[in-house]
């Protein structure tokens, strides 16, 4: 049993999705252990095969899956959702797009990244990555405000280049903000 604080890590279907690898070595070089859930829609951007590797754990992507674990009454379903939770010492969603801040903020669990959000004790540290009107839309804002309300963490986009060629709020933060963020709430 490893004594690392363990940083479950969402990631979500965001160009800056790729920030991931160069997220998990550094969280690595802060003596974190470093799991990571994947939604479908991240997968077009960085593959599961990259963040397994530099994890050195298996990536999560589905929430039904063929996995089982040795029980004392004999093979049972491991439910990823609780496990990760409650292993948790810190669920960080890095990028996070406004769907899935959406889907939190009211409360939605149809993936295994938000049934792990709503199953944590653990703090929550939600990164958003998204186009400038999409960040400033009243939807995405009064979202934000509703889980910060609820005890949830957030670092702010910056201002950069976005996908969509523009240059404006939306850009994820820097990869040194965020682990100083994280540094800060889980020691």
């Amino acid at each position: 049993m490893s004594s690392k604080k363990k940083i479950i890590l969402g990631v979500t279907g965001s160009i800056a999705a790729y920030k991931a690898a160069d997220l998990i070595r550094r969280l690595q070089e802060k003596d974190f252990e470093v799991s990571v859930i994947m939604t479908k829609e991240a997968e077009a951007f960085i593959t599961p095969l990259t963040l397994t590797s530099l994890s050195g754990n298996n990536v999560y992507r589905d929430m039904f899956d063929d996995r089982v674990s040795a029980s004392g009454a004999g093979e049972a379903w491991v439910m990823d959702h609780i496990r990760l939770a409650q292993e948790a010492d810190l669920l960080l969603i890095a990028p996070a797009t406004a769907n899935i801040i959406g889907k939190i903020a009211c409360g939605l669990a149809d993936d295994l990244l938000t049934c792990t959000a709503m199953a944590t004790a653990a703090p929550i540290l939600i990164v958003p990555a998204m186009n400038e009107e999409m960040y400033k839309s009243k939807i995405v804002q009064s979202n934000c405000q509703k889980l910060k309300e609820a005890g949830i963490h957030f670092i702010q986009p910056v201002k950069g280049k976005l996908a969509c060629g523009t240059t404006g709020i939306g850009h994820i933060a820097d990869v040194d903000d965020i682990v100083k963020s994280v540094v800060k709430l889980v020691r």
